[in-house]
């Protein structure tokens, strides 16, 4: 597959720039996307603190609708809202690319598939916009500005969101007269208390079923996402059973697939934060190791930013037993006694990875007890059926919090 090095040039000429350059919405592309806002005070201060990836954007907020010279009333509100950056059709080698795949998988040319090939790779190839910036409404009430964007045209930071709102309630975030330049995102609100869900993605929710080349290739940019049996009904059942909790759906996916996940998320499962690595590959060899290496510290990286917004909130966990979400999900229930209730772990079968271990290690009994030492058996659940984690929810309710 070509080297897609020459997205990294421009990227790298951008950090001479001290203050950022705005997005050029006739040229370029933004990805907003959904975030998950805590109240001011909630947050786990100390944590916060010592993440250093985390800082606050307290200026650059305005008001649209209000005359000049007036005031926002005081933030209730905090949010991390995260953006990319692409310039628009910049991918040189696009056709060469959709072409290698594509003989890769033994398509075509003609075929249909091509054409959903080159739509899913396309953010791929764009080239990536480092130091930009953004000016973005927040449910039209309330302007920020997002940025500067790092070496990997990701724009991250917490920012104080001033608008009224309840537990459950969403507004569009967006950017006005985007000339479909824009993927709009949706701040969701969450109040302090109350359950929440973190969820793995690949053979957690959604069938993939292969480590190998090929098949990554195949699932990744041709196949039609398909929902893991039972899964749909599972998460449906759990939004309303706890009052639509918030969801953080986390892979170790770089970010390039939000979009496809996305999609595929919103067509099966309840709304929620979709968390990717912020980091862009530049050859195949790039994307199979992002799936693949630091998954664990990565994860449990994230999580621990989740429990800084909502420490007073308890967690369900659910994983599979492919990668590391086992020993993810254990050492955050260790560091964190008490906010993790329930962790449910999916037995995967089928998947022959010459890498790792085999199919039995993985999901033996001595693998799960390593992963979940010192903590309370009744803490964890290894399941086949999404049934036997339906009961087990159902009874976490029943007990309260």
């Amino acid at each position: 597959m070509p080297d897609l090095t020459s997205r990294l040039p421009h990227a790298l000429r951008r950090l001479s720039f001290s203050k950022g350059e705005p997005v050029d919405l006739e040229k370029d592309n933004v990805w907003l996307f959904d975030n998950t806002a805590f109240q001011i005070g909630s947050q786990d201060a100390d944590a916060l603190e010592h993440r250093g990836d985390d800082h606050l954007v307290k200026d650059h907020v305005a008001h649209p609708k209000a005359e000049k010279g007036s005031k926002l009333s005081p933030p209730a509100w905090q949010t991390e809202i995260v953006a990319a950056y692409f310039i628009k059709n910049s991918g040189r080698d696009l056709s060469v690319v959709v072409a290698e795949v594509a003989k890769k998988l033994g398509i075509a040319e003609g075929d249909a598939a091509r054409h959903t090939i080159q739509e899913r790779i396309l953010p791929f190839v764009n080239t990536i916009l480092s130091h930009h910036t953004i000016r973005v409404s927040i449910g039209d009430v309330e302007l920020q500005t997002l940025g500067p964007s790092n070496s990997c045209g990701i724009s991250s930071a917490l920012h104080n969101v001033h608008v009224g709102t309840h537990q459950s309630a969403a507004l569009t975030l967006g950017v006005k007269e985007d000339m479909g330049s824009v993927l709009e995102g949706v701040t969701h609100f969450a109040s302090p208390t109350g359950w929440g869900i973190i969820s793995d993605i690949d053979d957690t929710i959604k069938v993939t079923l292969t480590p190998e080349e090929l098949g990554i290739l195949k699932s990744t940019f041709v196949d039609e996402p398909e929902p893991i049996s039972g899964m749909p009904e599972l998460y449906s059942h759990m939004a309303s059973l706890f009052s639509d909790p918030p969801f953080f759906y986390l892979s170790a996916s770089p970010y390039n697939l939000y979009p496809f996940l996305r999609s595929f998320r919103s067509q099966y499962y309840p709304a929620g934060t979709t968390i990717l690595r912020d980091a862009s590959w530049q050859n195949l060899g790039g994307l199979i190791a992002s799936l693949t290496k630091g998954v664990q510290e990565y994860k449990v990286d994230r999580i621990k930013k989740i429990h800084a917004w909502f420490p007073s909130r308890q967690f369900i966990c659910i994983g599979d037993s492919t990668q590391k979400d086992p020993e993810s999900y254990g050492e955050i229930a260790r560091t964190y006694p008490g906010w993790v209730k329930a962790i449910f772990i999916r037995k995967v079968s089928g998947v022959v990875d010459p890498g790792q271990p085999s199919e039995a290690e993985r999901n033996s009994d001595e693998r799960f007890a390593k992963a979940f030492k010192g903590l309370d058996s009744s803490l964890w659940t290894v399941f086949t059926d999404p049934q036997e984690v339906r009961q087990k929810v159902d009874a976490l309710a029943t007990n309260g919090l």
